[in-house]
C-alpha cells in the first residue's frame, strides 16, 4: 500500500516509496486512496521513442456549400431564377401569380428587385443567397450585350427614299466635274491639283424635282479601299470613263467591285467633245470587260457626255432616275436610326465629325450613336453646305457633330436608347476586341518563345561544353540590335479625314527595303498637327507629314521638319527622295575607252622578261592614271592599274581612239593574248536612289 500525503496549503505532493512514519501531521492535511499498477503510466523504451510518430484524424462529415441554398443576384430573369432553383419554369411563373409586383411572367424578364425574388423562391419552399451578377457564359448572353441592325422592316412601313449613286472611275477622267454640272457648283476648281482626295456626299436636286444622293470617290490608285467603301454604300454606280483613254487599271477595279457588291452600273462616256474622243473603242473594251450594254441586248446604259460642256447630262440624271425607279428604293423612316460612316475628320474648332448616310430610321439632335468603338450624342446636323438640319430621313448625307471618339470610315452607325446601354456596348465590343487581338497574336507570341527556347538551350548547352565555371566572369557582351547602325527614316502622318491618312498608310505599307534604310511610323492621326507630335517628333527625329492639314506657328514647331501637301503622290515622292538621301552613296563604273589587244610582247627589264601589251584603242580614251580590266572570252583576267603606257618609245599619258600603244600591267604574272579586250575606266561615288515602287 502507497499512503500519498497530499499538502494542498503547501501547493506540491510529497510521494513516498514506503509508509511514512516519522511524520505526524494533523488529520486536516491527510487524504488517503488506492490505486492499482495497472493504473500507471509506462515509460517509452527508446525502439519506441525512436518510431515515427502517427497522428491519426477521425473523419469528418462533408458540408455541403451553402447549405443547399440558391444563388441568386438583381436584375436576373425569370428563367435563370428557373434554372437556379432547380425547378421547372412553369412552376416559377406560377408563383409569380401569388407575389406582389412580380407581373410580368415572361422568360426573358429581367426581375430588378430582389425582395421580389426572395418572395418567389419562399414559395417555392427554397432558401437563397444573394450572390454578385455572374458574367454572362452562353452565346446567346453575350450577344445580348451587342447591339445588331433591326429584322427587315414590315412593308407597309417602307417609304420612297433618295438613290444613294456612286460616281467612279480612273483619276482624271472628269468624275467631278461631272458632279459639279450636275448641281451647278465648282468642286474641281477647289481640290488639290484637280484630284479629288476624299469621299464628298452631297444631295442634287434634278430637274425633275427628284432628289439623288451623290458620293464623289477618288480615281487615284492610291484610294481603293475608299472606293471599295463607296460601292458598298451605294445603290447605283455611274462610271466616268474618258473617251480618249477608254477602259483604265481604276475602271477595271470600279466593275470588279460592282460585281462584287452586284450593284447596277451606268457607263457615263465622259470627253465626247475632244477630237481624240474614240466612242466605239471604249464601247468594246467596256464589252470585253464583261459589261453587257444595252445595244447588245444587255441591262447597262451607256450616255455619251461631255461634262465640261454639259453634253446630254439631262439624259444622265433620267437614266439615273429610271434606274432607281425599277430597283423601287424604300426605306423605314420610323425606329432607332442605321447608317454608314462615308468619312471621318477632325475639325480644329468643331471637333470630331463624320460624314454618314442614314439608312434607315430618320437622325434628330441628342440621339445616341454607336459605331466600332466610337459613340456620340449628336450635337449638330449638317449638310454638304454646312447648314443645320433638323433631322435627316433615310438616303440623306448628313454631317453628325458630337462623336466622342472617331469613328472609322465604313463602320456601320447603330442608334441605341441611352447613354448608359452605349457605355455598356463599348465595354464589351473592346473586351472582344481585346481577346481577338490576343488570340491573333497568339501565333506571333508562341513563335518568340520557341526562338527564346532554343537560344536559351544553345547557350546552356554552350555552357556545359565550357565547364561549369569557365563562362562565368569576364565583362558582359552589350546585345546588338539587329537593326543598329542602318539608316532609318521616322514620319508622323497626320491628315484631314481618316480615309486620307488610311489610304497614306496603304501606300506605305507597300515599302519593302527595310534592309537597306528602315521606315518607321511614329504615329498617325486625325487633325491638325498638335504640339504633342512636335514633342514626338523631337523625340525619335522623324518629319510630319501633313496632308491637307494645319500646321502651328510655334517656335517649337521651326526645330521639327514639317512637310505640309494636299496631293498625295507629291507627298510619296518627298518621301522617296528623303529614304533616298539616308542611302549611303554606291560606287558607279564609267568606261573610258576600250582597246584590242593585237599582240604580246616579252622585253628584257634587266634580268626579268616583262609581258607589254601591244594594243590600238577602239573606243573613246585610254588614261594611264584610271584602272583597266583585261577580259578574255567574257571573263576578267585582270583587273587593276598600269605600270607603264607608251607610243612607239614614248611614254604617254593618253592614247586617243585609233592609236596604237603599249600596255604593261602591275602584276608581271598577266600574260594578254591576241584577241584580248581591254577596258578602261573610272569610277564614281553616286548618290543611291531607294528601289521602292508605290504602283504609281
Amino acid at each position: 500500500m502507497l499512503r500519498i500525503i497530499n499538502i494542498s496549503r503547501l501547493g506540491h505532493t510529497l510521494h513516498f516509496s514506503r509508509a511514512v512514519t516519522q511524520w505526524q501531521l494533523p488529520p486536516a492535511f491527510q487524504r488517503e486512496f488506492h490505486v492499482s499498477a495497472a493504473s500507471l503510466k509506462r515509460r517509452k523504451t527508446a525502439e519506441e521513442k525512436k518510431s515515427p510518430r502517427i497522428i491519426e484524424y477521425s473523419p469528418k462529415k462533408a458540408q455541403t456549400a451553402g447549405g443547399g441554398a440558391s444563388d441568386i443576384w438583381r436584375h436576373m430573369t425569370v428563367a435563370q431564377l428557373a434554372k437556379e432553383l432547380q425547378r421547372p419554369l412553369d412552376d416559377v411563373q406560377e408563383a409569380m401569380l401569388y407575389v406582389k409586383g412580380a407581373d410580368n411572367i415572361e422568360p426573358a424578364f429581367k426581375l430588378a428587385d430582389l425582395k421580389i425574388i426572395q418572395e418567389i423562391a419562399k414559395k417555392l419552399g427554397a432558401k437563397t443567397r444573394v450572390v454578385a451578377t455572374p458574367e454572362a457564359t452562353t452565346e446567346d448572353e453575350q450577344k445580348e450585350r451587342d447591339v445588331a441592325p433591326r429584322p427587315p422592316a414590315a412593308p407597309e412601313l417602307l417609304q420612297p427614299r433618295p438613290p444613294v449613286v456612286t460616281v467612279m472611275g480612273h483619276v482624271d477622267h472628269g468624275k467631278t466635274t461631272l458632279l459639279d454640272s450636275l448641281r451647278g457648283a465648282d468642286v474641281a476648281a477647289g481640290e488639290a491639283g484637280g484630284i479629288t482626295q476624299h469621299i464628298g456626299a452631297f444631295t442634287v436636286t434634278l430637274e425633275n424635282g427628284e432628289r439623288v444622293t451623290f458620293l464623289d470617290t477618288p480615281g487615284h490608285a492610291a484610294f481603293s479601299a475608299m472606293r471599295a467603301r463607296g460601292a458598298v454604300a451605294t445603290d447605283i454606280i455611274v462610271l466616268v470613263v474618258a473617251a480618249e483613254d477608254g477602259v483604265m487599271a481604276q475602271t477595271r477595279e470600279v466593275i470588279q467591285l460592282a460585281k462584287e457588291a452586284q450593284v447596277p452600273i451606268i457607263v457615263a462616256l465622259n470627253k465626247i467633245d475632244k477630237p481624240e474622243a474614240n466612242i466605239e473603242k471604249s464601247k468594246r473594251e467596256l464589252a470585253q470587260m464583261g459589261l453587257a450594254l444595252e445595244e447588245h441586248g444587255g441591262d447597262v446604259q451607256v450616255i455619251p457626255i461631255s461634262a465640261l460642256k454639259g453634253t446630254n447630262l439631262q439624259l444622265l440624271a433620267e437614266a439615273v432616275s429610271t434606274q432607281a425607279t425599277l430597283m423601287g428604293l424604300k426605306a423605314d423612316p420610323t425606329g432607332l436610326v442605321e447608317g454608314i460612316v462615308v468619312e471621318s475628320k477632325t475639325d480644329p474648332r468643331r471637333g470630331k465629325l463624320s460624314t454618314a448616310i442614314v439608312s434607315r430610321g430618320t437622325l434628330r439632335k441628342g440621339s445616341v450613336l454607336l459605331s466600332g468603338l466610337a459613340h456620340a450624342k449628336v450635337r449638330g446636323l449638317f449638310d454638304h453646305n454646312g447648314q443645320p438640319l433638323s433631322e435627316a430621313p433615310p438616303g440623306t448625307p448628313v454631317e453628325i457633330l458630337g462623336w466622342r471618339e472617331l469613328p472609322l470610315a465604313g463602320d456601320l452607325i447603330l442608334e441605341v436608347e441611352t447613354e448608359k446601354k452605349a457605355h455598356a456596348v463599348l465595354k464589351y465590343r473592346e473586351h472582344e476586341a481585346q481577346q481577338e487581338k490576343i488570340e491573333s497574336s497568339s501565333d506571333e507570341i508562341r513563335k518568340k518563345e520557341e526562338e527564346h527556347q532554343a537560344k536559351y538551350r544553345a547557350e546552356r548547352e554552350a555552357r556545359r561544353l565550357a565547364g561549369r565555371f569557365r563562362m562565368r566572369g569576364g565583362q558582359r557582351v552589350k546585345q546588338v540590335d539587329d537593326n543598329e547602325g542602318k539608316p532609318r527614316v521616322s514620319v508622323i502622318i497626320k491628315g484631314d479625314v481618316h480615309g486620307s491618312v488610311e489610304a497614306i498608310l496603304d501606300v506605305l505599307e507597300t515599302y519593302n527595303s527595310n534592309e537597306s534604310c528602315r521606315l518607321d511610323i511614329v504615329h498617325y492621326g486625325v487633325g491638325n498637327v498638335t504640339e504633342g507630335d512636335l514633342e514626338l517628333a523631337k523625340a525619335f527625329d522623324a518629319i510630319i507629314y501633313a496632308f491637307a492639314v494645319e500646321t502651328p506657328q510655334l517656335k517649337a514647331a521651326k526645330e521639327v521638319n514639317i512637310r505640309s501637301y494636299n496631293i498625295i503622290y507629291r507627298l510619296i515622292d518627298d518621301l522617296k527622295e528623303q529614304l533616298s538621301s539616308k542611302l549611303p552613296p554606291v560606287e558607279v563604273e564609267e568606261v573610258v575607252g576600250e582597246a584590242n589587244v593585237l599582240q604580246n610582247f616579252l622585253i628584257n627589264e634587266g634580268r626579268k622578261e616583262v609581258p607589254v601589251a601591244g594594243c590600238r584603242c577602239t573606243k573613246g580614251v585610254l588614261k594611264k592614271a584610271q584602272k583597266f580590266r583585261l577580259l578574255r572570252d567574257g571573263e576578267v583576267v585582270y583587273d587593276g592599274s598600269l605600270e607603264s603606257m607608251r607610243h612607239l618609245k614614248n611614254e604617254v599619258d593618253t592614247i586617243k581612239k585609233d592609236v596604237e600603244c603599249g600596255l604593261r600591267f602591275r602584276d608581271t604574272k598577266v600574260l594578254p593574248q591576241a584577241g584580248d579586250v581591254l577596258q578602261c575606266y573610272t569610277t564614281n561615288m553616286e548618290a543611291q536612289q531607294t528601289d521602292w515602287d508605290p504602283g504609281f
